[in-house]
């Protein structure tokens, strides 16, 4: 256990680690315009979020499940170096292909940062103060969306995008210091076999599945070969990992811990809540950018009444376990996730920044418990030796569920605005200007090239892409419906600060 002032440093060094990964997502969403515009390759611009968030997903249990076998420390300075150079590369990108392939780097260490990182502030706080911290790194995951979507919009309008991943380096070397150095793991750990067969089942399904999301209905049809066989590898390799972690000695993930019922609702909460989130965080900024002309400055400073109300939960939330039931909590707070996303569906291009504001305040408010009191929740009952396993699961469903929302909602908005777009100008709506591309639906989101197209016609294109990301927020209504059925087949237990006590002292 550390003890006096190496805790505040260890603990210093946690939050700025979960600062640093969490914020990069958010980051990343403010600049996506600029980025693209500077780049090109608009139909890859999924690729940029999703390659973080596949290589993140991919890594969660496999390094949640070995810091449980040979400690967190290890394997959390890995990830917070891996980040680091993941972020160095993504400064030097010049294609979206290189920025994507960088990202991916930058995922495997976030991989490894985000459910260590919760695991070893369970592992060193006496579980009588476990509920105010777990709200205080809730409130962090609020607070990186406050701050990733102001620094994002300041660099990128003042400096450049590059930048925004230049500044994950100074934070993550004072992480690295403030870890590595007063860090000292307590808890002895067995050394026991690695299930690399689960390992690798677990990532090539899961590339293949966002492959196949990914390509088709873009480079190739749905029904080609190649499309099919993708999602037959899929099926194939996660039908063989589910049979290899059955029988595995020391699986990734252990399918027993879902017998739990607190531990398989949290995971639901966490998986379909994140997919409406995301996509309300990556389309609100496009819809600002694109379709109400402001700038990347703009649209950051729109997400952070969000961001702002997922603090307020996510801290209230960290707070009130140890008073209320953890579903008494998550069912308030999903219900304004869901009327917020819903509001989201009446926004048009004649919409104002106040009640953009206002939706987004609910969904934040919606969210941000579910980063707190979902932490807590899933790995109550627990011993320490599968707190590893049940924390870093958590995250994985919650990557997955955004990766998924991210994919999924790409390719509805996607194909909804090129549907439209055709429809528009196809049918004799309009001719665009010489010397700009139509099929560059990326030129609508920087000032500059808007300035080139006739304002009939810019006011054709962000009509239909306003309509596009309405129709998105629309089908993201489903998973936070779904959220909330979940929250409300919670069972009843409540945390406990004193059984909590004596497990942890046995352990230490």
């Amino acid at each position: 256990m550390a003890k006096g002032n190496k805790m505040g440093v260890i603990l210093g060094g946690l939050l700025l680690a979960i600062l640093m990964a969490s914020m990069d997502n958010t980051i990343v969403a403010t600049a996506i315009g600029t980025i693209v515009g500077d780049l090109g390759g608009f139909d890859k611009l999924m690729w940029v979020t999703s390659a973080y968030l596949v290589a993140e997903m991919a890594g969660m249990p496999i390094f949640g499940k070995l810091s449980d076998m040979y400690g967190r420390k290890r394997f959390f300075v890995f990830g917070l170096i891996v980040f680091m150079i993941g972020s160095a590369l993504c400064g030097t990108a010049d294609t979206i292909i290189q920025l994507s392939i960088y990202r991916a780097i930058q995922g495997i260490g976030g991989g490894a940062l985000m459910p260590i990182a919760f695991t070893i502030m369970f592992d060193v706080v006496p579980a009588d103060k476990r509920g105010k911290m777990g709200g205080l790194f809730g409130a962090v995951f609020g607070l990186s969306s406050i701050f990733g979507p102001l620094l994002g919009a300041y660099l990128t309008d003042y400096i450049n995008w590059h930048w925004i991943f230049y500044i994950n380096l100074p934070l993550g070397l004072i992480a690295f210091v403030m870890i590595a150095f007063f860090y000292k793991e307590s808890v002895e750990h067995s050394r026991q076999k690695i299930d690399y067969l689960g390992a690798f089942t677990l990532v090539a399904s899961i590339v293949c599945l966002m492959f196949a999301l990914e390509l088709g209905g873009k480079q190739y049809a749905w029904n080609s070969g190649v499309i099919i066989g993708l999602f037959a590898a899929f099926a194939v390799l996660i039908m063989g990992f589910v049979f290899i972690e059955r029988r595995a000695e020391e699986p990734i993930i252990t399918f027993g811990m879902f017998k739990n019922r607190l531990y398989t609702t949290s995971n639901i909460m966490g998986m379909f809540a994140g997919a409406s989130f995301i996509t309300a965080s990556i389309y609100i900024p496009i819809f600002i950018q694109g379709v109400l002309g402001g700038s990347a400055t703009n649209s950051g400073l729109v997400l952070l009444p969000m961001m702002l109300g997922s603090v307020v939960t996510a801290a209230g939330g960290g707070f009130l376990i140890t008073k209320f039931k953890y579903r008494s909590i998550m069912i308030p707070t999903l219900a304004l996730l869901v009327i917020g996303i819903a509001l989201l569906t009446t926004l048009t291009t004649g919409s104002s920044r106040f009640m953009v504001t206002l939706f987004m305040i609910l969904v934040g408010l919606g969210i941000g418990a579910s980063f707190s009191v979902l932490s807590n929740a899933a790995i109550h009952g627990f011993s320490a030796r599968q707190r590893g396993s049940a924390s870093s699961t958590l995250n994985f469903m919650r990557s997955l569920g955004m990766t998924l929302g991210i994919t999924v909602f790409g390719i509805i908005q996607s194909h909804v605005f090129a549907n439209k777009l055709a429809s528009m100008f196809g049918g004799g709506g309009g001719q665009m200007p010489e010397g700009v591309d139509l099929s560059d639906p990326r030129k609508i989101l920087t000032p500059e090239t808007r300035g080139q197209i006739p304002a009939q016609i810019l006011d054709t294109i962000t009509e239909a892409l306003s309509s596009s990301i309405v129709q998105t927020f629309a089908w993201a209504i489903i998973p936070s419906v779904i959220a909330l059925i979940a929250a409300f087949a919670m069972s009843k237990e409540k945390f406990d600060p004193a059984a909590e006590m004596a497990e942890y002292s046995a352990s230490h």
